[in-house]
């Protein structure tokens, strides 16, 4: 790629860490992108119902990791942290997996079914809150130059960083893109269980190649890497220190090595105290520590909340939608509605090479930045292009729904809308290209503007921005639900009848609650300044 952006600036390490995170995004998205099929085809939930239920798991999975990563920063090594949520996670997919084999065999009532169904999901969950940040911050932990600073200068260590970052993303999105087209399919025509058992299957696999690959890695620890016979023992030593420290407001660093660099870092760091140097001054409290370099995030965080909620829309109303519309390719086979969402990951893959090889060129003539543009105005690009696919997604639902009307006047019973499913891919296509801009700017965003030794807390929140994103999707549904089906029947926005249903309007809801979070984000920007060189 052009512009330094190729992957001979990843090491080893970092190219097998990238591709261990692929199968785990194969795992993940093999069950979350067909959920809510699941949830109304086999668990006979109402639309809404399984909406909400998608975007509340979502939100629980994402915003997990920040209990999680001051306590792996602070007490658990990142190598340590990503073995013992992966073994949770794997038998939260076990989980899931069993239940999918006995229900339709079993005389387990609704209600028995929907708890150990919730068990088995956040099990997943809490495994990711610990999987997910810690095996990114340790994948970056492998460059070269990790002992620098995050306020340095170094134009050469940005370049690197971005590298990272690019093909991170890249390698979870040919995870995800597998996960989503191939389980859709085999679980809508050949059974839920081996359907959730490929996932479990991959994840165990990684957890395997993730095992054997330690002789590679570069730990950033004192020098003692820690037994995986002893984990247990480690982890509830590490709780309690964690207690201990945001209730008596001590901050305990075992490493010395590591002390002299956080001491370095909190004379430096602008966002950190100024005379750290200071022997006679009253270490600050956890707690305190934390909200000093969350803080100043938190604008940023609050606007990117929109871009969150669309987010959710492919796999919760989009996959309703696609399962009213013509579906068939020949004569034999029929599209699963939930593989239309590998589109936006197609579409990363190839488009993503695009961006090195003539954006950034093109754009740095502009700009005169050697980056091509900064990290906030990539996020706002994609923020912009999220606002855009959401008005052609209420175009194309309004014309779905012109057709379903005129059809119920023919006839009462249809088995599917004489309009291709493939009128939906320009808005799948079109949140994939603002994923290239806004996914991958939050990442190296959060990651570069906290301190290095908070670094998984940084890809915690960029994580988080989804899972409260999820919660506020939820929380919009539930009101607007209330409001709209106390008008009456037919003006119910999600309806179970998709051919009364008002998804048009929600989607111009969206654009419109994004193109206002857009006009703040582009007005912050003038005001923030960046503890890095974006």
């Amino acid at each position: 790629m052009a512009g330094g952006q190729s992957t001979r600036n990843l090491n080893k390490p970092c190219i097998l860490l990238i591709v261990i995170a692929g199968m785990e995004r194969f795992s993940f998205k093999g069950v979350a992108s067909n959920l809510v099929t699941y949830l109304t085809d086999v668990a006979k939930m109402s639309n809404s119902a399984a909406a909400k239920m998608v975007n509340n798991w979502c939100g629980i999975t994402s915003m997990l990791p920040l209990l999680v990563a001051p306590l792996a920063d602070s007490y658990l090594d990142r190598y340590t942290t990503v073995l013992a949520s992966s073994s949770l996670y794997f038998a939260g997919l076990l989980a899931l997996t069993s239940l999918a084999l006995q229900w339709p065999w079993t005389s387990v009532d609704k209600s028995g079914f929907s708890s150990s169904l919730s068990w088995s999901l956040h099990l997943i969950s809490l495994g990711q809150a610990g999987y997910n940040p810690s095996l990114q911050a340790f994948a970056a932990d492998q460059l070269d130059d990790e002992e620098e600073l995050p306020c340095t200068k170094n134009d050469q260590s940005s370049k690197k960083k971005s590298t990272f970052f690019h093909w991170w993303y890249f390698g979870i999105c040919c995870g995800s893109l597998l996960g989503v087209s191939i389980m859709s399919y085999i679980q809508d025509t050949l059974g839920w269980g081996l359907g959730f058992a490929i996932p479990s299957i991959a994840m165990i696999v990684s957890i395997v190649v993730f095992r054997f690959g330690n002789r590679f890695y570069k730990h950033n620890t004192d020098g003692e890497l820690i037994h995986i016979k002893s984990l247990g023992g480690h982890i509830v030593k590490a709780i309690r220190a964690a207690t201990s420290r945001l209730t008596c407001g001590e901050i305990a660093v075992p490493d010395t090595n590591k002390s002299k660099v956080v001491e370095i870092e909190l004379e430096n760091a602008p966002l950190c105290q100024q005379d750290s140097g200071s022997t006679d001054k009253k270490p600050e409290n956890g707690i305190v520590e934390i909200l000093k370099v969350v803080l100043p995030l938190l604008p940023v965080w609050t606007m990117l909340l929109m871009f969150a909620v669309i987010f959710q829309q492919p796999a919760t109303f989009f996959t309703k939608q696609g399962m009213t519309m013509t579906r068939n390719i020949g004569s034999n086979f029929r599209i699963p509605p939930a593989a239309l969402q590998s589109s936006i990951t197609i579409s990363i893959i190839l488009l993503m090479p695009l961006y090195d090889t003539c954006f950034i060129p093109f754009i740095r003539v502009l700009t005169r930045n050697e980056k091509g543009i900064t990290v906030m105005q990539r996020m706002g690009i994609g923020m912009f292009l999220s606002v855009i696919a959401m008005i052609i997604a209420a175009v194309t639902e309004r014309k779905r729904l012109d057709i379903a009307r005129n059809l119920a006047t023919l006839t009462s019973e249809f088995e599917a809308l004489p309009m291709s499913i493939f009128w939906l891919l320009p808005q799948y296509i079109l949140l994939g290209i603002s994923d290239i801009f806004t996914v991958v700017g939050m990442q190296e965003f959060f990651y570069s503007e906290v301190p290095i030794n908070m670094r998984t807390l940084g890809i915690a929140l960029y994580t988080s921005v989804f899972g409260c994103g999820s919660f506020f999707s939820s929380f919009l549904i539930t009101v607007i639900e209330h409001l709209t089906s106390s008008i009456g029947e037919k003006q119910n926005w999600f309806a179970d009848d998709m051919s009364k249903a008002r998804l048009d309007n929600y989607y111009w809801f969206l654009a419109l609650s994004s193109a206002t979070s857009f006009l703040m984000f582009m007005v912050f920007c003038r005001f923030y300044r960046s503890r890095t060189v974006n």
